[in-house]
């Protein structure tokens, strides 16, 4: 209570306070935001912030003191605004409509440290984030503008100028970005450790060296599907910014394994790496990937149709934390591959083995052995499974404590046996059957039984109808006849 009565605006008689109390409160509350976002006086962004924040307490002890609701002169102003810290963004809308104090609270600064707009994407234009901008100034930390569309280069450019301070923007899908928006983030951005420009055609190599100029940083980066991307680009960014952790770069296909050696090089503590799609990389990229980054914890590699059995061989020498692993459509990854990956790699907990078509049951035997945490497995069109690798499978430790999806589709030799064996998989909760042609109806209705709570995704094609009694069918329909 004494903790409370000091933090109070008001005295505890109702009586308004003092001039001097409330110019000494505004005084100190000012030096101490002062001491924590200026480190030098010349700062001129940080400086504004600081100001912006004087003139809000200021505002702020104005507006309480004229305002008549028992639940503002009691609670101290410190607690309302922790209070609204945890709300989001309509939240915070509403409650500036309910009265001056609760506007002054509500668009302070100190709330909008985090803001996602993505259920505002289609509204959400130019203006818009340049009023946020200057508003949240040096608080904000984290934005999101996933799928906001209509934004362009001089709202971002707004952004980075009067929010020096963000540390994580998700650009997602903005297409009207170009290499301008990176080249603002590398000048007024240096803290940014987090970006996501995924979809953001324009973007080219320029972006990656305007980036690993000024943001060194920088830990998690998302390019996917940016198609101008180049080695060029991404060496430059691996030179720039060693701190990388996260490297997600789906759909890049002009990414050479000249750039993925560059990222091993470069940025050691990589622990998530996607490059599905960049379908010329060679064996010696992801060799050279397992060799230097040890922490490497996700991996996709789906649709590197050149690579074979020495690259897996080298992420379980290597890679011993390996706990995802996509290789759908890796075509020549053979038992053996998998064989060393099942010795090591222990902690193996999500597999896409889709289309890899050289896999046989030994496969699932070792994988049973040797992953005792694997949780979603994909087999889809690895048409050499048979029922003897599902039971194989079945029987491990990990398919009666973790498993919980499995993925069969197109595997022609699956039977009804298959089914029989999932029922002890007892924390199974989805299993894919597309296309299973010697399944049936009853197995599956057996496998539901044991497993009300599973979801079984399976087709059967609609049954033949028998010939219409009474010879051959007419030729044409009535209409055809008529006509």
């Amino acid at each position: 209570m004494s903790y409370a009565n000091r933090n109070k605006f008001e005295s505890t008689n109702g009586e308004e306070i003092r001039e001097v109390d409330v110019k000494r409160l505004q005084n100190r509350h000012w030096w101490h935001l002062k001491k924590k976002h200026c480190t030098k006086a010349e700062d001129f962004t940080s400086t504004m912030a600081v100001e912006s924040v004087k003139n809000g307490c200021m505002q702020l002890t104005r507006v309480f003191a004229d305002d008549e609701a028992l639940i503002n002169k009691k609670l101290p102003k410190e607690l309302h605004l922790r209070i609204f810290s945890y709300l989001d963004v309509v939240s915070l809308c509403r409650c500036a409509q309910v009265s001056k104090a609760w506007n002054v609270l509500a668009l302070d600064g100190s709330n909008w440290q985090r803001i996602d707009l993505f259920d505002f994407q289609k509204d959400v234009e130019g203006p818009i984030i340049e009023n946020i901008s200057r508003r949240c100034v040096g608080f904000l930390r984290q934005l999101s503008l996933r799928g906001c569309q209509s934004i362009a280069d001089g709202s971002i450019k707004t952004l980075a100028q009067m929010c020096p301070n963000i540390e994580d923007l998700n650009l997602n899908d903005c297409k009207k970005l170009t290499d301008t928006t990176c080249l603002a983030l590398s000048r007024h951005c240096p803290k940014l450790q987090k970006l996501n420009l995924d979809s953001c055609a324009s973007i080219t190599d320029f972006s990656l060296k305007f980036l690993s100029d000024g943001c060194p940083l920088l830990t998690h980066i998302n390019i996917s599907w940016c198609s101008n991307i180049t080695e060029d680009g991404v060496e430059a960014l691996a030179r720039g910014c060693p701190k990388l952790k996260s490297f997600i770069s789906k759909g890049c296909k002009q990414i050479t394994s000249r750039a993925v050696i560059c990222l091993a090089r470069y940025c050691e503590h990589l622990e998530v790496v996607n490059l599905l799609g960049c379908s010329i990389i060679r064996d010696e990229a992801v060799q050279t990937l397992a060799e230097r980054c040890s922490q490497l914890h996700y991996l996709c590699i789906s649709g590197c149709l050149h690579l074979t059995d020495a690259s897996l061989i080298a992420l379980a020498q290597h890679c011993l934390k390996l706990s995802t692993l996509e290789v759908a459509g890796c075509v020549q990854f053979t038992d053996a591959a998998f064989q060393a990956l099942s010795k090591n790699c222990r902690y193996l907990e999500k597999m896409d083995l889709d289309e890899c078509v050289l896999i046989t049951d030994t496969t699932l035997t070792n994988l049973a052995m040797g992953c005792p945490r694997l949780e979603y497995l994909t087999l889809s069109h690895c048409e050499l499974i048979t029922d003897e690798g599902i039971r194989h499978l079945c029987l491990s430790p990990c398919a009666a404590e973790n498993l919980t999806v499995l993925e069969l589709d197109n595997c022609p030799l699956i039977t009804d046996a298959s089914l029989e064996y999932l029922t002890s998989c007892s924390n199974l909760q989805r299993v894919e059957l597309y296309d299973c042609q010697l399944l049936t109806r009853v197995g599956i209705r057996r496998l539901r039984t044991h497993l009300p709570n599973i979801k079984v995704h399976a087709y059967f094609a609609p049954i033949t109808p028998p010939p219409a009694p009474g010879g051959n069918r007419q030729r044409y329909c009535r209409c055809c006849a008529i006509l």
